[in-house]
């Protein structure tokens, strides 16, 4: 028997939820409506597993759960959530969830994750863990895809540096800067150096963070 608190903002779902787990034979140790209510409980009540959604008031999910971490480590944490997003799953992971599984998921399978994290496993559905593998695999790819001197290049001009700042910076010639944009433009197929640039943003190969102007 293990001890579950459930962390989400529909009513109705706790409901069916806590009906479930108790007819299971485990034990609902609280409730929790918001994110904020979902960390003092876990600290008051010390459950084996929070069973959390993401998008509630007051604190989401996420934080909810990087928070519980934080304070209670012994306190794993599943996450059941309407958001099948691989940014979210993520984000959720990386704030400490130990398992991420979407609202369309069996009773029977909820349990069954829930009980594994109780034993200590990272859990996520196969659907989940294709999808994140395959975004790992494909970033791997694009960054492969331009040198490394190629990026830092593409991420100076994209951070608003002219293509002889980016040479200073990165203290080479303009010529050289120039060789490697041409090169640039054949590996990513563009046009010009605008194209290039959202190109590379598209791919993941860099970001427009600390944009300041336009590219020159």
């Amino acid at each position: 028997m293990i001890k579950i608190l459930l962390a989400d903002d529909h009513t109705l779902l706790r409901d069916g939820l806590r009906r479930s787990f108790e007819s299971a034979g485990d034990t609902v140790v609280g409730e929790a409506s918001t994110g904020e209510e979902a960390v003092a409980l876990a600290k008051a009540l010390q459950p084996d597993v929070v069973l959390m959604d993401l998008s509630m008031p007051v604190m989401d999910g996420i934080e909810a759960t990087r928070s519980i971490r934080e304070q209670v480590p012994g306190v794993r944490i599943a996450v059941l959530t309407m958001h099948d997003d691989i940014d979210k799953t993520r984000d959720a992971i990386a704030a400490g969830a130990s398992a991420y599984l979407s609202k369309g998921t069996s009773f029977s399978e909820v349990r069954e994750t829930v009980l594994r994290v109780a034993d200590g496993e990272t859990v996520l559905s196969p659907a989940l863990a294709g999808a994140m593998l395959e975004t790992a695999t494909k970033a791997r790819e694009n960054e492969a895809l331009l040198s490394d001197r190629q990026v830092e290049i593409l991420q100076a001009i994209a951070d608003g540096m002219s293509t002889k700042q980016a040479g200073r910076y990165l203290g080479i010639t303009t010529k050289t800067v120039h060789n490697h944009l041409n090169a640039i433009y054949r590996k990513l197929d563009a046009q010009s150096l605008t194209h290039a640039v959202l190109g590379a943003v598209r791919l993941g190969i860099i970001d427009l963070n600390n944009v300041e102007n336009e590219p020159v």
